[in-house]
């Protein structure tokens, strides 16, 4: 009997000693410095200063549960978000070049505006000539397959692949951020305002 019990106490210790939570989260904080850098590098020396953002823990990194005198939990460190693979460089410089051409002056004219959902949207077709809109939906529809690639590509980079729609709501907020004065963008509610 004493041997049992001494079986089903060691039993009992390792069992609690095997239950390790590991928690990881969005690192949003991460994220946002990664997208700040990365969208002042495609809009260039006049981008808009962002906020600073808040470097501050999850708050259900500090709070206390009852298991936690029973389960040992790890929290893994924040990672930095990577963007600096090849596939994400060759993006960026895409998107930099496109910006520098074509984009920004039809930022500047009002045709097109920061999308709510991360990406460009044609807001007003008649901010350009008839003669350039064509022009305009392809060059669009190529930022905009860049940007959802680039989105994807950098939640794989850092091996979340599940993370790529927190990726995607971080940089429409930081494009927003980082836009001129005078350019448009898309609320929540989809109204267009003029930053």
């Amino acid at each position: 009997m004493t041997r049992f019990v001494s079986l089903l106490a060691i039993a009992s210790v390792l069992t609690l000693a095997a239950c390790v939570t590991i928690n990881v989260y969005f690192p949003e904080a991460a994220a946002e410095r990664a997208a700040d850098r990365f969208i002042q590098d495609v809009l260039g020396e006049s981008a808009g200063a962002p906020e600073a953002p808040d470097a501050s823990p999850p708050p259900s990194a500090s709070r206390f549960r009852f298991s936690d005198l029973f389960i040992a939990s790890a929290w893994a460190q924040a990672p930095n978000i990577n963007i600096d693979t090849p596939q994400i460089q060759a993006i960026k410089q895409r998107m930099a070049q496109r910006q520098s051409s074509q984009l920004g002056a039809w930022f500047d004219a009002g045709a097109i505006g920061f999308g709510n959902n991360g990406l460009v949207e044609i807001r007003d077709r008649s901010a350009v000539g008839l003669a350039d809109r064509r022009n305009l939906e392809r060059v669009v529809a190529e930022e905009n397959a860049d940007r959802n690639a680039v989105y994807r590509e950098i939640a794989v980079a850092n091996g979340h692949p599940e993370w790529e729609a927190d990726i995607r709501q971080t940089f429409a907020r930081q494009w927003i951020a980082n836009a001129r004065a005078g350019w448009y963008y898309q609320t929540d509610g989809g109204a267009w305002v003029r930053k």
